[in-house]
């Protein structure tokens, strides 16, 4: 993506990604004044085709993690397999952007902070734990929430809700096209 087309997708104020996946359509507004930084890179894989073909690969629901006493749901996709990932993104945390991990957010998955590449989640229902000063990851840090659903919930519900074998989707949700509206 040229620097010049990335710049004027955030200067839109709330900039739309449609993912089409298997299960249906799932429409996000991304956050580009709270997290530009989060949203340039989440943009980037859209622009560059990497989530054409990609997958939702991972469900997190209360009945599958049962060692963690910090229970979450998300779902969680990423790129076309074998996609060589851009490099990792500084973390915009949540007390820097005021967005929340609350229904429907859209956040950038890692493992410790500044490692987010091109896998992201979806929250099911108000998830404070994955905010800054949560407990759901040791590093209290919590993770770069950039948008949210504003059409296509039910099939976040839908994907959370498919067969899975220790939190992996049996099979993976594909997600066809990720486009901007």
């Amino acid at each position: 993506m040229t620097s010049l087309l990335l710049f004027a997708l955030l200067a839109a104020d709330l900039p739309h990604v449609v993912l089409e996946t298997t299960m249906g359509e799932i429409e996000v507004e991304l956050e580009s004044a709270k997290a530009p930084g989060t949203v340039a890179n989440f943009l980037r894989y859209v622009q560059d085709g990497r989530y054409d073909g990609g997958r939702f690969h991972r469900t997190v629901r209360m009945d599958n993690q049962p060692d963690n006493v910090i229970k979450i749901e998300v779902i969680q996709g990423g790129p076309r397999p074998g996609t060589e990932n851009f490099p990792s993104i500084p973390l915009e945390r949540t007390t820097v952007t005021g967005l929340k991990h609350t229904n429907g957010v859209i956040s950038m998955a890692r493992f410790q902070p500044d490692s987010a590449a091109g896998d992201f989640f979806f929250c099911i229902g108000d998830q404070p734990e994955l905010d800054f000063g949560g407990k759901r990851n040791p590093d209290g840090q919590g993770f770069a929430a950039f948008g949210r659903v504003v059409r296509g919930m039910e099939v976040v519900k839908k994907i959370q809700m498919a067969p899975y074998e220790k939190q992996r989707l049996t099979p993976p949700i594909e997600i066809r096209k990720a486009r901007l509206k």
